[in-house]
């Protein structure tokens, strides 16, 4: 079965990562790529100041790129788009393509807490889905939006479900996230070259709202938040890609290091989806207390798969480290993986 896809936003970061992840995808087929009326009519060559560590595909460099608009995309035969638009843009054009019927797997920001729409991982929360059909009830078009969390989320949450057997109770979190993370222009060298940035807009409240509704129980109509108290303190370091976090939980029982870390190494990814890694979680033991580490780590599973380490008991809880690719898993990867899962469920 192939599916035919479009990237809304192509030419920008995260745009750039879907290209390199659809390229050779075992089901998805891209046929259009969107950008702003500056860019549209140029080929992608042309249009996208490529930056990601592979050749654009040949056949996407000589695309043309179209306006970001349902007319610019009207005569490609479309079933699935994927967003990469900056939130506030993103706001204002992806309900324009879901009144047109359009099935929209995003990572824009915006829409991710309203109540009608799935914030979804595949392999934490796929019955999520099931808002898609409150979503065209309440808003009254045939398209249907699906998000993905913000990148130092999606790190977090997965560790969180594998161990929330124990009776999650609380969570604290510090983050050390790359400088990819607020795209290629959004830190300049002279800000973070031998420096830390012990702030990033929205980013805590993000963690501290979108890993409770990922945890919560879908009941056929809402979704209820998890019980959890959640806090997080984000930081900008001097690295690439890989979004490091340290992680302190509280629980209602008392598990082992062992106990936590044999919940995470068992937690099962998607097998029938492409882009999900068989073994979602990679923990490393006692004997490698310096992992996971960016530099080394962030590419586990082609970069889809999270990494965790450093487990340990405190007297209030556990604590931790975890690690995801930030583009990838991150950002274009939960978008790519959202979209099988729209495929794998019958909504595309």
């Amino acid at each position: 079965m192939s599916v035919r896809v479009g990237i809304l936003g192509a030419t920008g970061a995260v745009g750039q990562r879907f290209i390199q992840l659809l390229d050779d995808h075992p089901t998805f087929e891209l046929a259009a790529v969107t950008a702003s009326a500056e860019s549209a009519g140029k080929s992608y060559r042309e249009a996208a100041k490529w930056r990601v560590d592979t050749p654009i595909p040949d056949d996407v460099a000589e695309m043309e790129v179209a306006e970001t608009t349902p007319a610019g995309v009207a005569g490609d035969d479309i079933d699935l788009l994927f967003s990469s638009l900056p939130s506030g843009v993103a706001a204002e054009v992806e309900p324009a393509f879901l009144e047109e019927g359009y099935v929209v797997s995003s990572n824009s920001s915006n829409d991710r807490m309203a109540a009608d729409v799935p914030l979804t991982i595949p392999e934490i929360n796929p019955d999520h889905l099931g808002l898609i059909e409150v979503q065209r009830d309440e808003r009254g078009w045939d398209g249907a939006l699906v998000k993905n969390p913000n990148c130092s989320t999606i790190t977090m949450v997965p560790t969180l479900a594998a161990v929330d057997e124990f009776g999650l109770e609380s969570v604290r979190v510090s983050t050390l996230q790359a400088v990819s993370g607020a795209g290629y222009s959004g830190v300049t060298s002279m800000e973070i070259i031998d420096n830390a940035i012990p702030h990033i807009g929205g980013e805590e409240d993000k963690m501290e709202t979108e890993s409770r509704k990922l945890l919560g129980e879908f009941d056929g109509a809402e979704v209820a938040l998890h019980d959890a108290d959640v806090a997080a303190s984000c930081n900008r370091i001097p690295t690439l890609d890989g979004h490091l976090e340290n992680v302190f939980a509280e629980f209602a029982d008392d598990p082992s290091p062992a106990d936590l870390r044999e919940a995470m190494r068992s937690f099962e990814g998607v097998g029938d989806l492409p882009s999900s890694p068989d073994q979602l979680i990679k923990v490393f033991g006692d004997d490698d207390p310096e992992r996971p580490q960016p530099r080394l780590d962030r590419t586990y599973a082609d970069g889809m798969g999270i990494v965790a380490g450093g487990v340990q008991t405190t007297d209030a809880g556990a604590k931790y480290n975890c690690l995801a690719h930030n583009t990838i898993r991150g950002a274009a990867g939960a978008s790519l993986l959202n979209g099988e899962l729209l495929v794998e469920e019958g909504y595309v």
